[in-house]
């Protein structure tokens, strides 16, 4: 059974479609780990509820190499073979996407390479963009960049708001990111920016 490290910041939804979805067969791995910076995210009740390993390792008043060392050496220590971050607010080091290449995943609720960073949902909704959605891609040391591994769409509807756009993109992302995760784990994607290195 393939083990993924799941690192969280916040409540966890998409760590815990993830969950559901290995739980209901739809996607053949195991959650060894679940990791955040911030011992209030709901995401670790979340994962103690589901008597899934956590640990909370805080980034407060560390330098980001300093915390990535100890976050590494715990995904290490529990065999992870696949990395997640599920709205974990940190950009990583580049010491830490060495250590796991082309095994670290991310989420992005855009059309990347459209609207990187903060409030993506918000930045679309402002552009008046018809068409937003959400990215699963591999993770590089830049913000929000990386390989794509698959995108869902999700129009702008009148009288939407940000809220709403929130909402449906968020739906999509829960099935994009177990789907994305299937993907690499069986070997239909890989990160091919790592032959040119």
């Amino acid at each position: 059974m393939r083990r993924l490290g799941i690192l969280v910041s916040g409540r966890g939804s998409n760590f815990i479609a993830i969950a559901d979805n290995i739980t209901a067969g739809k996607l053949d791995a195991e959650i060894a780990i679940v990791i955040s910076n911030r011992a209030d995210a709901l995401a670790i009740s979340a994962a103690k509820q589901r008597g899934i390993p956590c640990h909370v390792i805080p980034s407060k008043g560390k330098d980001r190499v300093t915390h990535d060392a100890e976050v590494i050496a715990v995904l290490r220590n529990a065999k992870v073979d696949l990395v997640c971050l599920a709205g974990y607010m940190r950009l990583l080091s580049a010491d830490f996407v060495r250590a796991f290449p082309g095994r670290i995943l991310n989420i992005h609720p855009s059309l990347l390479p459209a609207f990187p960073g903060l409030d993506a949902q918000k930045q679309a909704f402002d552009a008046g963009v018809k068409m937003s959605g959400c990215t699963v891609h591999f993770v590089d040391d830049q913000l929000d960049h990386g390989q794509i591994i698959l995108q869902k769409t999700v129009p702008l509807m009148p009288g939407d708001d940000v809220d709403a756009l929130s909402a449906r993109i968020l739906e999509q992302e829960h099935i994009a990111y177990s789907e994305a995760i299937g993907m690499v784990l069986r070997g239909d994607v890989v990160d091919h920016t790592l032959e040119k290195k």
